[in-house]
């Protein structure tokens, strides 16, 4: 790798590492478990149309990772890990087809398969097939916050004043 690369990578990663430390001292809005805004996803959103996919994915896996250990929430890294390759997927899918005036649209169907991923981790782990019964609320919820994480990114995106990398 190179230091510019190296160098990308640590800051967004610092970056969406803050913003989930931040995001976790918030009180839920919602009394609904699981339910958070995912702000640091503006910043793999960002990633994924100006790094290369593999940048992107670093910078998401250490991301879940030492955000997990120094939150404390050691539990919640499997649901998390999940749900952000889930999101990743998708994301990598999107940014072949998505034009950069439509950046946003990917925070939705990113916050959507990211809740997917959770829900199926709990009934998994919870052994609870009827915990799919909660994922039209987390499909609500993901979609509202999709939709103001990807906002987020675009215009994050256009105020950097560059055209995204499609590769």
């Amino acid at each position: 790798m190179k230091a510019k690369q190296i160098t990308s990578i640590a800051i967004l990663t610092t970056i969406a590492l803050i913003i989930f430390m931040v995001e976790v001292q918030i009180p839920v809005l919602l009394p609904i478990p699981g339910v958070k805004l995912g702000l640091a996803n503006i910043v793999t959103i960002y990633a994924m149309f100006m790094l290369t996919p593999k940048d992107t994915f670093y910078i998401l896996i250490l991301r879940v990772f030492l955000g997990s250990v120094f939150s404390g929430r050691i539990m919640t890294f499997l649901y998390s890990l999940t749900g952000g390759l889930l999101c990743y997927g998708m994301l990598l899918i999107m940014r072949k087809f998505v034009s950069d005036k439509y950046i946003w649209v990917c925070g939705v169907f990113g916050g959507v398969v990211h809740n997917l991923g959770q829900i199926l981790v709990a009934i998994i782990i919870l052994q609870t097939p009827m915990l799919f019964y909660y994922f039209p609320i987390l499909m609500v919820t993901g979609i509202i916050t999709g939709i103001f994480t990807g906002i987020c990114s675009q215009m994050l995106i256009k105020a950097m004043g560059i055209t995204s990398k499609k590769l």
